[in-house]
C-alpha cells in the first residue's frame, strides 16, 4: 500500500466534505418541503372542519379552528427556523425559541377555551396549568432578549 500525499488527503477531505453538504442541504430542503405540505393540508382540514363544525354551535367551531391554526403557526415559523438555519449555516436559536413561545400561548388558550366553567380542583388545575405555561412565556421571551443582545456584540476574536 501506498501512503496518500497531504494533496491527495485534503481532495478526499474537499470531495467527502461537498457530499455532506450537499446532503445536508437535501435533508433540510425535505424538511422544508413537509412543514410546507403539513401547514396546507393542516389548512384544509381546519377550514373544513370549521365549517362543518358551525352546525354544533360558533364557540366550539372557533375554539378547534384557533387550536389548528396556532399549530399552522407553530409550522410555519419551524420553517422559517429551517430557512434562517439553512441561511445562517448554523442553528439560530431565536426562531426556535419563537416556536416555544408560540407553541405555549397556543396551550394557554386552548386551556382557557376548554376550561368553560371549571370548579374545585379542575380550576385548580387549570390555573396551575396557565401559571407554568405563563412562566414558560416569560423565561423564553427573556432567553429571546438574551439572545438578541448577544448578537449585536462584536464579534469575539
Amino acid at each position: 500500500m501506498t501512503e496518500r500525499t497531504d494533496g491527495e488527503k485534503a481532495g478526499v477531505t474537499r470531495v467527502a466534505d461537498r457530499a455532506m453538504q450537499v446532503a445536508e442541504a437535501a435533508v433540510y430542503a425535505a424538511v422544508g418541503l413537509l412543514l410546507v405540505a403539513s401547514a396546507v393540508v393542516a389548512l384544509v382540514a381546519i377550514g373544513w372542519a370549521f365549517v362543518n363544525d358551525l352546525d354544533e354551535g360558533a364557540t366550539g367551531a372557533v375554539t378547534a379552528a384557533l387550536d389548528g391554526l396556532l399549530l399552522v403557526f407553530i409550522l410555519v415559523e419551524l420553517l422559517g427556523a429551517v430557512r434562517a438555519t439553512v441561511a445562517e449555516r448554523q442553528i439560530v436559536a431565536q426562531p426556535f425559541l419563537l416556536v416555544g413561545i408560540i407553541a405555549s400561548i397556543k396551550e394557554i388558550v386552548v386551556a382557557t377555551l376548554k376550561s368553560g366553567h371549571a370548579e374545585g380542583e379542575a380550576f385548580d388545575d387549570f390555573v396551575t396549568k396557565v401559571a407554568v405555561l405563563g412562566g414558560v412565556v416569560l423565561l423564553l421571551a427573556i432567553s429571546s432578549y438574551l439572545v438578541r443582545l448577544k448578537e449585536r456584540e462584536p464579534e469575539e476574536a
